[in-house]
């Protein structure tokens, strides 16, 4: 019988470590801009936070629903240039225009999803990358609506916001739109943490273990797959929404399938099925490869060989082998104070 005192503290100590946890990324997402002033490193920074919301959309899809996708890309470039022809070809405001790419690209998910959610394993991965192989074709030929291979120039970033009492924040400066990325990629960090940790998490959870035992409880797998693998898609849509104001070009080859392994690469490398660990192979594989340009073509070898070593050596990911020293040290620490108290 658990004690309800104990359970209580258990409970309370969790929700302060989130807030904990929450205030500590607020706190690096305001210092990251001071500490690096040049554009250059803004700009890398800008890129982080765009890559993490690919990555925790692609781990919402594989890591808790257990669908592989080799198409995540497309989706991201769905989003971008839905709402950069909304933009600058019909002149729509931007924030319309970004609510539509997002939309667009979680109905382009749900609609793969309903034709290919009874695959699995490679079956489910094939159709995946077939599908972001029409998505690149459609980008490059469909000249006179996306320009084809010479791309869209000249997009404008969001429009700047005036509040009343305070500056304008003016999202041409490299700051604001980092500010801008962050919060919504925080955001959605969040919501999608609150999501599996319900009662829909549960049953993604059931449905990505057994998917027969998950029917026999009455959850229907397909329901469950589509949902996934919507929203998976349309925070995609929405990162490249973001994608495409802040580099002012967009060209089909942003969005070619080896985007969608780089993505890839993200979660499995960070971890799957936990969200942060997605955002900590985001951050590295970003970060790390810029680091490497000093050391010129010998970069690639490094950076793939540190791929290999970590998928062959390390399954549950660098978040993966976090949780277990975790888990060891306070192991530790808790046989330490029965120790003692003996």
């Amino acid at each position: 019988m658990v004690d309800p005192m104990t359970l209580s503290n258990t409970r309370s100590a969790r929700g302060t470590s989130r807030w904990l946890g929450l205030l500590t990324c607020v706190a690096v997402i305001v210092v990251l801009p001071l500490i690096f002033r040049d554009a250059y490193w803004r700009g890398i920074i800008t890129i982080c936070a765009i890559n993490i919301l690919l990555a925790i959309g692609l781990d919402f899809i594989f890591g808790f629903a257990g669908q592989l996708s080799l198409g995540h890309s497309a989706f991201a470039g769905i989003g971008a240039y839905t709402s950069t022809v909304l933009v600058t070809a019909l002149g729509a405001n931007f924030w319309v225009a970004l609510v539509c790419g997002v939309v667009c690209a979680g109905l382009a998910g749900v609609l793969l999803s309903a034709f290919a959610v009874r695959l699995k394993g490679h079956y489910l991965a094939i159709a995946s990358l077939g599908f972001a192989v029409i998505t690149y074709q459609i980008l490059v030929n469909w000249i006179s609506v996306t320009q084809g291979p010479l791309g869209i120039y000249g997009i404008p970033p969001p429009p700047s916001i005036s509040i009343p009492g305070l500056q304008t924040i003016n999202f041409s400066n490299h700051q604001a739109f980092f500010y801008l990325v962050s919060a919504f990629a925080l955001l959605t960090y969040v919501l999608l943490r609150n999501l599996t940790r319900s009662p829909i998490g549960d049953a993604l959870t059931a449905v990505r273990e057994d998917e027969i035992s998950a029917a026999s409880l009455g959850i229907k797998g397909t329901k469950w797959k589509m949902m996934a693998f919507g929203i998976g898609c349309a925070i995609a849509g929405l990162a490249g929404c973001f994608y495409a104001s802040f580099i002012g070009t967009l060209v089909p080859d942003a969005f070619f399938i080896t985007e969608s392994f780089m993505i890839l690469a993200m979660v499995v490398i960070g971890g799957r099925g936990n969200l942060w660990g997605a955002v900590l192979g985001a951050v590295l594989l970003t970060v790390v490869p810029e680091l490497l340009r000093g050391i010129g073509d010998f970069r690639l070898v490094a950076y793939g060989l540190a791929l290999t070593l970590v998928a062959l050596f390390l399954p549950g990911g660098l978040s993966g082998v976090l949780i277990q020293s975790a888990r060891r040290f306070n192991g530790s620490v808790t046989r330490a104070k029965s120790e003692t108290h003996a």
